[in-house]
Protein backbone atom coordinates (compact mmCIF):
# COMPACT_ATOMS: atom_id res chain seq x y z
CA UNK A 1 0.00 0.00 0.00
CA UNK A 2 1.49 3.45 -0.78
CA UNK A 3 1.49 5.66 2.17
CA UNK A 4 1.27 9.18 1.52
CA UNK A 5 2.13 12.38 3.34
CA UNK A 6 -0.38 15.48 3.20
CA UNK A 7 0.57 19.37 3.35
CA UNK A 8 -2.18 22.05 3.92
CA UNK A 9 -1.03 25.26 3.05
CA UNK A 10 -3.50 28.70 3.64
CA UNK A 11 -6.36 26.60 2.78
CA UNK A 12 -9.62 28.61 3.02
CA UNK A 13 -12.89 28.12 2.18
CA UNK A 14 -15.73 30.88 1.29
CA UNK A 15 -19.30 29.86 0.20
CA UNK A 16 -21.15 31.64 -2.13
CA UNK A 17 -22.81 33.66 0.36
CA UNK A 18 -19.63 35.01 1.44
CA UNK A 19 -19.55 32.84 4.76
CA UNK A 20 -15.88 31.37 5.33
CA UNK A 21 -16.21 28.59 6.81
CA UNK A 22 -12.10 27.82 6.85
CA UNK A 23 -10.06 30.25 7.05
CA UNK A 24 -6.40 30.22 6.75
CA UNK A 25 -5.69 26.32 7.62
CA UNK A 26 -1.83 25.19 7.31
CA UNK A 27 -0.96 21.71 8.45
CA UNK A 28 1.89 18.94 8.09
CA UNK A 29 0.45 15.83 8.82
CA UNK A 30 3.23 13.16 8.27
CA UNK A 31 3.07 9.45 7.03
CA UNK A 32 1.20 7.59 9.13
CA UNK A 33 -0.02 9.45 11.40
CA UNK A 34 -3.34 9.85 12.62
CA UNK A 35 -4.43 13.47 12.86
CA UNK A 36 -8.10 14.21 14.30
CA UNK A 37 -10.04 17.36 13.99
CA UNK A 38 -11.88 18.23 16.60
CA UNK A 39 -14.13 21.33 17.94
CA UNK A 40 -17.62 22.11 18.69
CA UNK A 41 -20.52 21.96 15.38
CA UNK A 42 -20.09 24.29 12.58
CA UNK A 43 -16.35 25.01 13.64
CA UNK A 44 -14.76 24.11 9.96
CA UNK A 45 -13.87 20.34 10.40
CA UNK A 46 -15.97 18.57 8.35
CA UNK A 47 -15.66 21.06 5.44
CA UNK A 48 -12.16 20.57 5.72
CA UNK A 49 -12.08 16.90 5.29
CA UNK A 50 -14.65 17.33 2.81
CA UNK A 51 -11.75 19.80 0.90
CA UNK A 52 -9.22 16.82 1.32
CA UNK A 53 -11.62 14.53 -0.38
CA UNK A 54 -12.20 16.67 -3.28
CA UNK A 55 -16.08 17.03 -2.14
CA UNK A 56 -15.58 21.10 -1.66
CA UNK A 57 -13.67 23.13 -3.95
CA UNK A 58 -10.55 24.73 -1.94
CA UNK A 59 -11.58 28.57 -2.47
CA UNK A 60 -7.59 29.46 -1.59
CA UNK A 61 -4.78 27.63 -0.42
CA UNK A 62 -3.12 24.63 -1.68
CA UNK A 63 -3.67 21.16 -0.72
CA UNK A 64 -0.62 18.36 -1.51
CA UNK A 65 -0.68 14.49 -1.11
CA UNK A 66 2.73 13.42 -1.18
CA UNK A 67 4.62 15.61 -3.60
CA UNK A 68 1.48 16.36 -5.61
CA UNK A 69 -0.99 19.10 -5.51
CA UNK A 70 -4.55 17.96 -5.95
CA UNK A 71 -6.45 21.02 -5.69
CA UNK A 72 -8.20 20.05 -9.19
CA UNK A 73 -7.90 16.39 -8.97
CA UNK A 74 -11.43 14.70 -9.01
CA UNK A 75 -12.14 13.00 -5.68
CA UNK A 76 -11.63 9.53 -7.15
CA UNK A 77 -8.33 10.28 -8.39
CA UNK A 78 -6.62 11.37 -5.10
CA UNK A 79 -6.52 8.01 -4.12
CA UNK A 80 -8.37 8.24 -0.64
CA UNK A 81 -11.42 6.23 0.88
CA UNK A 82 -13.84 8.19 3.21
CA UNK A 83 -16.16 6.54 5.70
CA UNK A 84 -19.09 8.57 6.59
CA UNK A 85 -21.18 9.38 9.29
CA UNK A 86 -24.30 7.48 7.67
CA UNK A 87 -22.52 4.86 6.58
CA UNK A 88 -23.98 5.12 2.95
CA UNK A 89 -24.18 1.37 2.17
CA UNK A 90 -26.49 0.41 -1.11
CA UNK A 91 -29.28 -1.44 0.66
CA UNK A 92 -30.07 -3.96 -1.97
CA UNK A 93 -26.35 -5.17 -1.69
CA UNK A 94 -24.99 -7.70 0.34
CA UNK A 95 -22.41 -6.58 2.44
CA UNK A 96 -19.51 -8.50 0.08
CA UNK A 97 -21.04 -6.67 -2.90
CA UNK A 98 -20.75 -3.41 -0.81
CA UNK A 99 -17.73 -3.87 -0.04
CA UNK A 100 -16.42 -5.03 -3.70
CA UNK A 101 -18.23 -2.31 -5.52
CA UNK A 102 -15.51 0.31 -6.15
CA UNK A 103 -12.98 -2.54 -6.78
CA UNK A 104 -15.65 -3.82 -9.57
CA UNK A 105 -15.71 -0.24 -10.77
CA UNK A 106 -11.90 -0.05 -11.21
CA UNK A 107 -12.10 -3.88 -13.48
CA UNK A 108 -9.86 -5.11 -10.38
CA UNK A 109 -9.41 -8.71 -11.39
CA UNK A 110 -12.16 -10.96 -9.57
CA UNK A 111 -9.37 -12.69 -7.35
CA UNK A 112 -8.29 -9.95 -6.25
CA UNK A 113 -11.44 -8.01 -5.50
CA UNK A 114 -12.15 -11.94 -3.28
CA UNK A 115 -9.08 -11.97 -1.48
CA UNK A 116 -9.35 -8.09 -0.25
CA UNK A 117 -13.18 -8.55 0.79
CA UNK A 118 -12.03 -11.37 3.01
CA UNK A 119 -9.02 -9.98 4.45
CA UNK A 120 -11.18 -6.94 5.29
CA UNK A 121 -13.75 -8.74 6.56
CA UNK A 122 -11.71 -10.96 8.95
CA UNK A 123 -9.52 -7.52 9.99
CA UNK A 124 -13.10 -6.37 11.24
CA UNK A 125 -14.85 -9.71 12.43
CA UNK A 126 -17.70 -9.48 9.80
CA UNK A 127 -16.69 -12.51 8.03
CA UNK A 128 -20.19 -14.00 9.02
CA UNK A 129 -21.63 -11.56 7.70
CA UNK A 130 -20.97 -11.17 4.06
CA UNK A 131 -23.97 -12.48 2.42
CA UNK A 132 -26.17 -10.40 4.64
CA UNK A 133 -28.15 -7.06 3.52
CA UNK A 134 -27.27 -4.05 5.31
CA UNK A 135 -30.89 -3.86 6.73
CA UNK A 136 -29.85 -7.05 8.73
CA UNK A 137 -27.29 -5.63 10.48
CA UNK A 138 -26.93 -3.32 13.78
CA UNK A 139 -25.22 0.42 13.59
CA UNK A 140 -22.27 -1.05 14.96
CA UNK A 141 -21.89 -3.80 12.39
CA UNK A 142 -22.94 -1.71 9.31
CA UNK A 143 -19.96 0.93 10.55
CA UNK A 144 -17.90 -2.10 10.17
CA UNK A 145 -19.28 -3.01 6.96
CA UNK A 146 -18.49 0.63 5.76
CA UNK A 147 -14.97 1.15 7.29
CA UNK A 148 -13.96 -2.51 5.21
CA UNK A 149 -15.54 -1.06 2.10
CA UNK A 150 -12.61 1.56 2.86
CA UNK A 151 -9.82 -0.68 3.51
CA UNK A 152 -10.30 -2.21 0.55
CA UNK A 153 -9.69 0.02 -1.92
CA UNK A 154 -5.82 0.07 -0.62
CA UNK A 155 -6.00 4.25 -0.28
CA UNK A 156 -3.02 6.35 0.49
CA UNK A 157 -4.98 8.02 2.99
CA UNK A 158 -8.43 7.16 5.39
CA UNK A 159 -10.81 9.65 6.14
CA UNK A 160 -13.09 9.45 8.57
CA UNK A 161 -16.45 12.08 9.30
CA UNK A 162 -17.73 11.68 12.52
CA UNK A 163 -18.26 7.86 12.30
CA UNK A 164 -19.08 6.64 15.78
CA UNK A 165 -22.03 9.91 16.06
CA UNK A 166 -25.04 7.54 15.09
CA UNK A 167 -23.67 4.40 18.04
CA UNK A 168 -25.19 4.44 21.54
CA UNK A 169 -22.08 5.07 24.19
CA UNK A 170 -21.04 1.46 24.76
CA UNK A 171 -21.16 0.53 21.28
CA UNK A 172 -19.14 4.27 20.86
CA UNK A 173 -16.35 2.61 22.96
CA UNK A 174 -15.75 -0.70 21.73
CA UNK A 175 -15.74 0.63 17.91
CA UNK A 176 -13.43 3.16 19.50
CA UNK A 177 -11.19 0.38 20.43
CA UNK A 178 -12.11 -1.47 17.15
CA UNK A 179 -10.23 1.73 15.44
CA UNK A 180 -7.14 1.64 17.59
CA UNK A 181 -6.70 -1.82 16.28
CA UNK A 182 -7.66 -1.57 12.98
CA UNK A 183 -4.96 1.35 12.60
CA UNK A 184 -2.07 -1.36 14.12
CA UNK A 185 -2.93 -3.73 11.07
CA UNK A 186 -3.02 -1.01 8.28
CA UNK A 187 -0.97 1.29 9.50
CA UNK A 188 -1.73 4.32 6.58
CA UNK A 189 -2.61 7.91 7.26
CA UNK A 190 -5.88 8.67 9.30
CA UNK A 191 -8.05 11.82 9.32
CA UNK A 192 -10.92 11.76 11.69
CA UNK A 193 -13.20 14.26 12.15
CA UNK A 194 -15.35 13.83 15.73
CA UNK A 195 -16.89 16.42 17.96
CA UNK A 196 -16.11 14.36 21.00
CA UNK A 197 -13.43 15.01 22.64
CA UNK A 198 -12.97 11.52 24.38
CA UNK A 199 -12.26 10.37 20.87
CA UNK A 200 -9.76 12.72 19.67
CA UNK A 201 -7.87 12.15 22.96
CA UNK A 202 -7.96 8.36 22.68
CA UNK A 203 -7.73 8.36 19.00
CA UNK A 204 -5.36 10.51 17.78
CA UNK A 205 -1.25 11.16 17.27
CA UNK A 206 -2.05 14.52 17.73
CA UNK A 207 -5.51 16.73 17.42
CA UNK A 208 -6.24 19.72 15.63
CA UNK A 209 -8.67 22.00 17.62
CA UNK A 210 -11.07 24.10 15.75
CA UNK A 211 -13.09 26.93 16.77
CA UNK A 212 -15.44 28.99 14.16
CA UNK A 213 -12.86 28.20 11.10
CA UNK A 214 -9.66 28.83 12.96
CA UNK A 215 -6.79 26.29 14.48
CA UNK A 216 -6.69 27.06 17.72
CA UNK A 217 -4.32 24.53 18.66
CA UNK A 218 -2.47 21.69 17.23
CA UNK A 219 -0.85 19.32 19.14
CA UNK A 220 -0.40 14.96 21.14
CA UNK A 221 -3.50 14.68 23.79
CA UNK A 222 -1.14 15.30 26.47
CA UNK A 223 0.60 18.54 25.06
CA UNK A 224 -3.18 20.22 24.69
CA UNK A 225 -4.87 18.79 27.92
CA UNK A 226 -1.50 20.09 30.24
CA UNK A 227 -0.89 22.98 28.41
CA UNK A 228 -3.98 24.37 26.42
CA UNK A 229 -3.52 27.78 24.54
CA UNK A 230 -6.43 29.59 25.32
CA UNK A 231 -9.63 28.86 27.23
CA UNK A 232 -11.50 28.01 24.54
CA UNK A 233 -8.86 24.76 24.62
CA UNK A 234 -8.76 24.59 28.14
CA UNK A 235 -12.83 24.37 28.68
CA UNK A 236 -13.28 22.15 25.34
CA UNK A 237 -10.76 19.13 26.37
CA UNK A 238 -11.43 17.53 29.94
CA UNK A 239 -14.79 15.83 31.44
CA UNK A 240 -16.25 18.44 33.20
CA UNK A 241 -14.77 20.84 31.95
CA UNK A 242 -12.04 23.29 33.51
CA UNK A 243 -13.27 25.78 36.13
CA UNK A 244 -12.60 29.32 35.55
CA UNK A 245 -12.42 32.12 37.55
CA UNK A 246 -11.39 35.86 37.85
CA UNK A 247 -7.95 36.05 39.60
CA UNK A 248 -5.72 38.74 39.68
CA UNK A 249 -1.52 37.54 39.30
CA UNK A 250 0.43 40.06 41.53
CA UNK A 251 4.05 40.85 41.12
CA UNK A 252 6.39 41.62 43.99
CA UNK A 253 10.13 42.56 43.03
CA UNK A 254 10.37 39.10 40.60
CA UNK A 255 8.33 36.77 42.38
CA UNK A 256 4.41 36.41 41.16
CA UNK A 257 2.23 34.99 42.86
CA UNK A 258 -2.20 34.42 42.36
CA UNK A 259 -5.10 35.70 44.26
CA UNK A 260 -8.24 33.94 44.02
CA UNK A 261 -11.09 34.10 46.06
CA UNK A 262 -8.70 35.86 48.57
CA UNK A 263 -6.45 32.80 49.02
CA UNK A 264 -2.63 33.67 47.70
CA UNK A 265 -1.19 30.78 45.54
CA UNK A 266 1.55 30.03 45.14
CA UNK A 267 3.34 29.61 41.83
CA UNK A 268 6.23 26.94 41.39
CA UNK A 269 9.67 28.06 40.09
CA UNK A 270 8.94 26.81 36.45
CA UNK A 271 5.74 28.49 36.33
CA UNK A 272 7.49 32.02 37.84
CA UNK A 273 10.61 31.46 35.12
CA UNK A 274 8.06 31.78 32.28
CA UNK A 275 6.18 34.10 33.53
CA UNK A 276 9.27 36.40 33.81
CA UNK A 277 10.67 35.63 30.33
CA UNK A 278 7.18 36.17 28.96
CA UNK A 279 7.00 39.37 30.90
CA UNK A 280 3.67 39.45 33.05
CA UNK A 281 2.90 42.08 34.92
CA UNK A 282 0.46 42.40 38.02
CA UNK A 283 -3.16 42.36 36.03
CA UNK A 284 -6.12 40.84 35.86
CA UNK A 285 -6.07 37.58 34.87
CA UNK A 286 -8.77 34.25 34.14
CA UNK A 287 -7.54 31.30 36.59
CA UNK A 288 -8.41 28.20 35.80
CA UNK A 289 -8.36 24.57 37.36
CA UNK A 290 -9.32 20.70 36.72
CA UNK A 291 -12.34 19.41 38.47
CA UNK A 292 -9.63 16.82 39.51
CA UNK A 293 -6.96 18.99 40.40
CA UNK A 294 -8.42 20.32 43.54
CA UNK A 295 -7.44 19.18 46.63
CA UNK A 296 -9.54 18.78 49.87
CA UNK A 297 -7.85 20.42 52.56
CA UNK A 298 -8.83 19.25 56.23
CA UNK A 299 -6.94 21.21 58.56
CA UNK A 300 -8.96 24.65 59.65
CA UNK A 301 -5.66 26.47 60.61
CA UNK A 302 -4.29 26.26 57.29
CA UNK A 303 -3.53 29.60 55.58
CA UNK A 304 -5.05 30.10 52.26
CA UNK A 305 -7.36 27.96 51.52
CA UNK A 306 -10.90 28.00 50.17
CA UNK A 307 -14.11 27.05 51.56
CA UNK A 308 -17.56 26.30 49.52
CA UNK A 309 -20.80 25.00 49.94
CA UNK A 310 -22.09 21.80 48.64
CA UNK A 311 -24.98 21.77 45.99
CA UNK A 312 -25.05 18.70 44.21
CA UNK A 313 -23.06 15.84 43.94
CA UNK A 314 -23.08 13.06 41.39
CA UNK A 315 -22.06 9.57 41.73
CA UNK A 316 -20.34 8.01 39.13
CA UNK A 317 -19.39 4.82 41.03
CA UNK A 318 -15.17 5.11 41.17
CA UNK A 319 -15.17 9.02 41.26
CA UNK A 320 -18.33 11.61 42.51
CA UNK A 321 -18.65 15.31 40.68
CA UNK A 322 -19.42 17.92 43.75
CA UNK A 323 -20.73 21.02 42.59
CA UNK A 324 -19.71 23.38 45.34
CA UNK A 325 -20.86 27.25 45.60
CA UNK A 326 -17.51 29.11 45.99
CA UNK A 327 -17.38 33.16 47.06
CA UNK A 328 -14.86 33.40 45.02
CA UNK A 329 -13.63 36.91 45.35
CA UNK A 330 -16.39 39.61 44.21
CA UNK A 331 -20.51 39.70 44.70
CA UNK A 332 -21.22 36.51 42.78
CA UNK A 333 -20.41 33.19 43.91
CA UNK A 334 -19.21 30.68 41.65
CA UNK A 335 -20.22 27.07 40.52
CA UNK A 336 -17.10 24.83 41.27
CA UNK A 337 -17.27 21.80 39.81
CA UNK A 338 -14.66 18.66 41.88
CA UNK A 339 -13.86 15.46 40.58
CA UNK A 340 -12.95 13.07 43.57
CA UNK A 341 -12.08 9.34 43.32
CA UNK A 342 -14.58 7.54 45.68
CA UNK A 343 -11.59 6.04 47.58
CA UNK A 344 -10.61 9.49 48.48
CA UNK A 345 -13.55 10.42 50.24
CA UNK A 346 -13.98 10.27 54.08
CA UNK A 347 -16.49 7.19 54.73
CA UNK A 348 -19.87 9.21 55.76
CA UNK A 349 -19.65 10.81 52.15
CA UNK A 350 -19.52 7.26 50.62
CA UNK A 351 -23.17 7.36 49.65
CA UNK A 352 -23.04 10.94 48.15
CA UNK A 353 -21.76 14.23 49.61
CA UNK A 354 -24.85 16.04 51.12
CA UNK A 355 -26.30 19.27 49.69
CA UNK A 356 -25.17 21.94 52.47
CA UNK A 357 -21.97 20.68 53.32
CA UNK A 358 -19.30 22.65 53.63
CA UNK A 359 -15.83 22.03 52.60
CA UNK A 360 -12.20 23.41 52.29
CA UNK A 361 -10.21 22.84 49.80
CA UNK A 362 -7.42 24.56 47.86
CA UNK A 363 -5.55 24.90 44.33
CA UNK A 364 -2.53 23.35 43.79
CA UNK A 365 0.06 26.45 42.37
CA UNK A 366 1.46 23.55 39.87
CA UNK A 367 -1.65 22.75 38.28
CA UNK A 368 -3.21 26.20 37.90
CA UNK A 369 -3.65 27.48 34.46
CA UNK A 370 -3.48 31.35 34.47
CA UNK A 371 -4.92 33.66 31.30
CA UNK A 372 -4.72 36.96 30.04
CA UNK A 373 -8.37 38.15 30.36
CA UNK A 374 -8.22 40.57 27.54
CA UNK A 375 -6.74 38.26 24.81
CA UNK A 376 -7.48 34.70 26.85
CA UNK A 377 -4.19 33.38 26.34
CA UNK A 378 -2.15 31.22 28.31
CA UNK A 379 0.40 33.81 29.70
CA UNK A 380 2.55 30.39 30.20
Amino acid sequence: MCMASLTLTNVKKVYDNQVTAVHDFNLEIADKEFIVLVGPSGCGKSTTLRMIAGLEDISSGELKIGDRVVNNVEPKDRDIAMVFQSYALYPHMTVYENMAFALKLRKVPKEEIDRRVKEAAEILDITQYLQRKPKALSGGQRQRVAIGRAIVREPQVFLMDEPLSNLDAKLRNQMRAEIIKLRQRIDTTFIYVTHDQTEAMTLGDRIVIMKDGYIQQVGTPQEVFDHPINTFVAGFIGTPQMNFFNAKLEKSGDTYHAICGGASIQLPQQVQEKLKANGAVSQDIVLGIRPEHIVFVSDDQKANTLTGTVDVSEMMGSEIYIHVEGNMGGANTSNIVMRVPTSDLPTEFHGGVPHGTKLRFEFPGHLVHLFDSETERNLI
